[in-house]
């Protein structure tokens, strides 16, 4: 019987391989990235084109490669970062397993360029799909020159897979960001379709942060430093009160190597306890250094996931150390009554020796000098001003003013019964007098038609029975319809501010605002301008307020993170969705009779009253039929 088992060629194995190492362009991109990184480079550039699916180009000036270490890095398995089993347990590199070169070449066009310092000349080598083309000598500069072309040329399956190019795109961008963090000291520079979108010169931790996330971002951020024998934080958290509604910028980074753990999100969010809104997340980049031997980091093919020693240990250290410089900046309450805030030293100031105050002097000053004479007035020369007679004093004494004028002589009492000065018989043009149709007790009480109960359903009183209303939900159909009719129809009106507003996000925030631009503005937001960092609202629909724009688009700009729909209707329905879900009016608040009448009243005039945008029921119908059952024996 013949065997059955065989070997794979190599190209079958690296394309199986590239299944887990590459799974996007954006992971071509992280490979790339931390390959010029552990290659010491201080200057790195990343070109894409078309979201990376045209090109990925990282080019460093790092230390280069000979000509065997250029041709030998594309087979499987060959690495320089680890030479034995043991060196698993003292990664100092980003890369130790030898196989990203490889199943990237494997689906792709690959061109590599790289040259030693010492050298005079460099090597230029061409593969397409794990096949050399050409191997040539090349006048280079030093470092490395990485250009993938045409992603998953060989695999069309794979490559029908991928999102569109702003989903991938944002993905590119989430990989440059993590790395670019993790390494303040190095250059970065990103270019997309001939554009410059980042130049990120060598700088401090917080100035990168700063240079990513906007110039706003500086005074979001409170210090966390801590020196344990375990490990070592340090790092920025953000202030409760700018917390946002996605988590997408959370950054755990252990030993320089950017990780996602739930565990220690779950320290961070207990440091916040009592201080978040709900639903709220905080923004932090968080810095973890720990002995090598301590985690294990080959558990997963992206790297992302880490394994610790002593989880616990490592968790009080973080929940401890955010709640202490969260309460050390005065951002935690404190229930210390007897405490007085204005004699806290700060922290920075505690090393710092005392300095001599500088005293400022008068030269011009003499005390002796003759002093001007005092204005003095007489008492002759201030008249107290008359108090100005009102118009109900012609009024008063209305039968002294009478008798005053006939002279209280026996004309006036022989006509005492004939012609009476009382007050009672004058009637002034002041009183008003109305009329009325019909008698007070005709009119029939207006009966109230609808009842809020818990502060989240509306009761109204059917023929058949009654029906109960989810506040929350009825409100989102209404606006959802609304929104919707302006931005396909009409064209909405908006309210001009008498001072626009400048909202400050990040710069991939930024281009996704651009591209969400005419929609807003068919929905009644006027841009007067837009910047690098902030945009300027000069006017916004009439039925959203001032200080809920900000609360509107950050919640857009959560619901849109993963992508904004290609086709327009899709996209416009996703906006307004999100803008109705922001602006209903929430379970727990308290509406008035008249307004719960008009929220059962729109409700039953939209085109779908049944079911809210997100497709939840927005009321039942209970018939006086079912109350009998109820109370039936």
């Amino acid at each position: 019987m013949s065997s059955i088992i065989q070997l794979l060629p190599d190209h079958v194995a690296n394309q199986i391989a590239a299944g887990e190492v590459v799974q996007r362009p954006a992971s071509v991109v992280k490979e790339l990235l931390e390959n010029a990184v552990d290659a010491k480079a201080t200057d790195i550039k990343l070109i894409i084109k078309d979201a990376g699916k045209s090109l990925v180009q990282v080019i460093d000036n790092g230390s280069g490669m000979n000509v065997t270490d250029a041709r030998l890095c594309f087979e499987r398995h060959a690495t320089s970062k680890i030479r034995q089993a043991e060196d698993l347990f003292s990664l100092h590199t980003k890369g130790f397993r030898g196989e990203a070169l490889a199943s990237i070449a494997a689906i792709a066009h690959m061109e590599m360029k790289t040259k030693l310092e010492q050298e005079e000349l460099g090597t230029h080598i061409v593969i397409e799909g794990s096949k050399f083309i050409s191997q040539d000598v090349a006048v280079l500069p030093k470092g490395t020159s990485f250009a993938v072309k045409n992603l998953f040329f060989n695999i069309p399956a794979r490559r029908n897979f991928l999102k569109s190019d702003t989903v991938e795109y944002r993905h590119i961008i989430d990989e440059f960001q993590r790395v670019a963090l993790a390494h303040p000291k190095i250059h970065f520079t990103f270019y997309h379709n001939g554009s410059d979108m980042y130049n990120l010169p060598p700088s401090s931790l917080r100035q990168r942060i700063v240079n990513f996330f906007g110039g706003k971002t500086n005074e979001k951020l409170v210090p966390v430093i801590e020196d344990t024998e375990m490990m070592s934080i340090q790092g920025f958290v953000c202030k409760p009160e700018f917390a946002k509604k996605n988590r997408g910028e959370q950054f755990f980074f252990v030993n320089d190597r950017f990780i996602k753990s739930p565990y220690l999100h779950h320290a961070v969010m207990a440091a916040y306890e009592g201080i978040l809104k709900d639903g709220s997340q905080p923004s932090y980049y968080l810095y973890l250094t720990v002995p090598p031997n301590t985690i294990d980091i080959n558990i997963h093919p992206t790297k992302t996931e880490i394994k610790f020693d002593n989880e616990s240990a490592m968790y009080a250290i973080l929940r401890a150390s955010i709640k202490h410089s969260l309460g050390q900046f005065n951002v935690a309450p404190v229930l210390d009554f007897e405490r007085d805030a204005n004699l806290d030293t700060p922290y920075h100031y505690k090393n710092l020796d005392g300095e001599i105050p500088t005293i400022q002097i008068d030269t011009n000053f003499n005390p002796f000098a003759e002093e001007k004479p005092a204005k003095s007035y007489s008492s002759s020369s201030y008249k107290r001003a008359e108090p100005t007679a009102t118009w109900e004093s012609l009024y008063v004494d209305v039968k002294q003013d009478t008798n005053a004028v006939f002279g209280g002589n026996e004309f006036a009492s022989s006509n005492n019964n004939d012609f009476s000065y009382e007050n009672n018989e004058f009637t002034f043009e002041n009183e008003e007098v109305t009329s009325s149709l019909f008698n007070d007790e005709d009119v029939e009480q207006t009966v109230q038609k609808t009842y809020q109960i818990h502060k989240k359903y509306i009761v109204s009183p059917i023929k058949s029975g009654m029906v109960i209303v989810d506040q929350s939900r009825a409100h989102q159909r209404i606006l959802y319809e609304q929104f919707l009719v302006n931005m396909t129809v009409h064209h909405a009106s908006s309210q001009q501010l008498l001072f626009p507003i400048n909202l400050f996000y990040s710069a991939s925030e930024m281009e996704l605002i651009a591209d969400l631009q005419q929609s807003l503005v068919n929905t009644g937001f006027v841009f007067e301008e837009s910047n690098p960092d902030h945009v300027v609202i000069s006017g916004i629909p009439v039925n959203i307020t001032e200080s809920e724009v900000a609360m509107v688009l950050d919640q857009l700009l959560s619901d849109l993170h993963n992508g904004i729909p290609e086709n327009s209707f899709s996209q416009n329905d996703t906006i307004a969705k999100s803008m109705a879900k922001s602006l209903a009016v929430k379970t727990g608040a308290y509406l008035t009779e008249k307004e719960q009448e008009n929220l059962v009243n729109g409700l039953f005039a939209c085109k779908d009253p049944n079911v809210s945008p997100f497709q939840k029921p927005t009321f039942i119908t209970m018939r006086v039929e079912d109350l009998d059952k109820k109370f039936a024996l």
